[in-house]
């Protein structure tokens, strides 16, 4: 589809904690719209600064090298903004053939793009899983960034981590180091309108979204099943529960306005027990295809 403006639909959809496992998957034609893609994000290194993308390729796992690298501690843990907001300030940059790490007061650390490591057991929440070791170099350079002993590893070619089937359906959806699933969904309409409410307005880069919507009312997105863009098509199973790192200023790691009081009062989900921004999203079609910035995408309603 080629790109063009749209006026937003004027209708509010307050739909938050709708979206279960046991919903239909079947997608209603008569619900069809468009959006348009304002923002393509990859975090090559979990939880530390995005990268802006003009396009993105997607593979198996999402997003081309997104959350494709992480911090670990000494019991193989991962490392987030949670406990070590610091990562915000760590600034990734991708080369041809390498990944760049810069950190503040730190040179900067050099990855190659294909990693031939030790596997090792790692934790990214409760799913237990493997990483490839980076080295000793990279260890050091990361614990100095954590202030604790800390290693970097790095998604194996064949990963077996899975996003949660309750939610993403049947069909295996593949991921690398993200909290719960491939991509990221999120409205610029739903960030303004929380702003209206906020003592001050906050940025999309503190919800570490994939992808930014516009041309949608305030909280459309509860109701999306699908988006579809040139072959791409994307399914949104679920609503992105909320931690800590949006009250973290995403370009100094020291903690800001906090959205968390105001999303307790408007975005409490009962059924997942925690207050939700944004939709987690699975990839159903065209695993190997492209999404570019500025593109018009149909979006698909649901019951």
């Amino acid at each position: 589809m080629q790109s063009h403006s749209r006026r937003p639909r004027t209708d509010l959809w307050q739909t938050a904690g709708s979206r279960t496992p046991e919903r239909s998957q079947q997608v209603r034609p008569d619900m069809a719209d468009i959006a348009t893609i304002t923002g393509l994000f990859v975090y090559p290194l979990k939880s530390a600064r995005a990268v802006s993308c003009p396009r993105v390729r997607l593979t198996a796992t999402g997003f081309e090298w997104d959350r494709q690298w992480m911090l670990i501690n000494a019991h193989g843990v991962f490392l987030s903004q949670r406990t070590h907001p610091q990562l915000a300030c760590v600034v990734p940059e991708l080369g041809p053939d390498e990944l760049w790490l810069h950190a503040p007061r730190l040179a900067s650390l050099r990855l190659p793009l294909i990693s031939s490591g030790a596997h090792r057991s790692v934790r990214v929440h409760r799913d237990a899983c493997v990483g490839v070791d980076e080295g000793d170099v990279a260890a050091e350079w990361a614990s100095r960034v954590a202030g604790e002993p800390a290693r970097v590893v790095r998604v194996p070619v064949n990963t077996e981590r899975l996003a949660n089937p309750a939610f993403a359906g049947s069909v295996p959806a593949p991921m690398g180091f993200a909290d719960g699933f491939p991509v990221l969904v999120c409205n610029q309409a739903s960030l303004d309108e929380l702003n209206t409410h906020l003592p001050e307005r906050i940025p999309m880069e503190r919800f570490r979204p994939n992808l930014v919507l516009e041309g949608l009312p305030a909280w459309a997105e509860d109701r999306i099943d699908a988006l579809t863009v040139d072959g791409v098509t994307l399914r949104l199973v679920k609503p992105c529960t909320r931690c800590t790192i949006p009250s973290v200023d995403q370009q100094t790691g020291e903690p800001s306005t906090d959205p968390a009081p105001v999303l307790r009062r408007l975005r409490f989900d009962k059924v997942l027990h925690g207050v939700t921004f944004g939709e987690n999203a699975v990839i159903a079609a065209a695993q190997r295809g492209e999404i570019a910035r500025g593109t018009v995408c149909e979006v698909s309603f649901g019951t």
